[in-house]
């Protein structure tokens, strides 16, 4: 359920700033009229994500055996490669993309045309690339955890998230975005490296991938780690626990987490000149 929460906190606050940004924009510049087609984006992103979400989850339900397994192989390799892409995309783009937002809807405005189409395809983008992103990370965490347990998580993350997204932006609150995310962002590295063990358990089980020491340890002995337990299954979604790993499993976890962990947490090195560096801090207050 964890699991699960994190994603759609993560990628709940990301879509619900983007939205509370532009609704706050459109107040301040008194241009009411494009809160319809700013919502109209929203809904229909909400519907293409929960549609494609549906359709890989029947898809994937009605396979067996060694291909349900590939599957799953896919699903989380597919969702390691984005969830590390999202986490470093973020920390390069949180701190100007409310100036970003707001010149792409001044621009618009001073061109007189497509005003309402640059509003809902704005909205609608934003929704839909977290949505996509959701559904894929729910799917790749369902393949360790019930799906009640998942659903419950990812309803009371996206709940959160809402409410966080309000509260910066339209409530007047502030909050250590730069922290927030840092931190969700070390717990999304640490769920794909359990993502990316388990899409190697998957094709060991299909007999895509082989071993060359396929019990690096066995804990199947005590039952509290195993997926029998709550905190076994807890383990085993959050952070890819296995009583029982190959050392293939072993060494992409450690390896991945290792290397992205350091990537992401090091300090990076100042770019651009001053004047543009001033000029993204004075658009990220604007």
């Amino acid at each position: 359920m964890l699991a699960s929460l994190f994603i759609m906190l993560r990628e709940g606050f990301e879509a619900a700033l983007i939205v509370a940004i532009i609704y706050a924009y459109i107040r301040k510049i008194d241009r009411r009229d494009l809160l319809g087609p700013m919502w109209s984006g929203v809904a229909v992103a909400v519907g293409i994500s929960v549609a494609t979400g549906v359709v890989v989850h029947t898809t994937v339900a009605e396979l067996e055996g060694t291909a349900e397994m590939r599957a799953f192989a896919v699903i989380a390799l597919s969702a390691v490669v984005v969830l590390t892409w999202m986490v470093f995309w973020m920390r390069t783009h949180a701190r100007v993309i409310k100036g970003e937002l707001q010149h792409s809807i001044d621009a618009a405005v001073s061109r007189g045309r497509g005003i309402w189409w640059a509003v809902i395809l704005a909205s609608f983008f934003a929704v839909l690339r977290e949505g996509i992103e959701a559904a894929l990370f729910l799917m790749a965490a369902a393949t360790a955890d019930t799906g009640t347990a998942v659903l419950i998580g990812g309803m009371i993350g996206l709940a959160i998230a809402i409410v966080a997204g309000y509260l910066v932006v339209l409530g007047g609150k502030r909050l250590p975005m730069s922290k927030f995310f840092q931190v969700t962002g070390v717990m999304l590295i640490v769920f794909a490296a359990g993502l990316l063990s388990r899409s190697v358990l998957f094709l060991q089980t299909a007999g895509d991938l082989g071993s060359l020491w396929d019990s690096v340890y066995d804990l199947n002995a005590h039952t509290w780690l195993t997926i029998e337990s709550e905190f076994g299954l807890f383990l085993t979604a959050m952070v890819g626990w296995d009583t029982r790993p190959s050392i293939e499993q072993v060494v992409v976890h450690l390896g991945y987490l290792l290397t992205v962990g350091y990537l992401f947490l090091r300090r990076p090195k100042a770019t651009g000149s001053a004047p543009q560096a001033a000029a993204e801090t004075s658009a990220g207050r604007g």
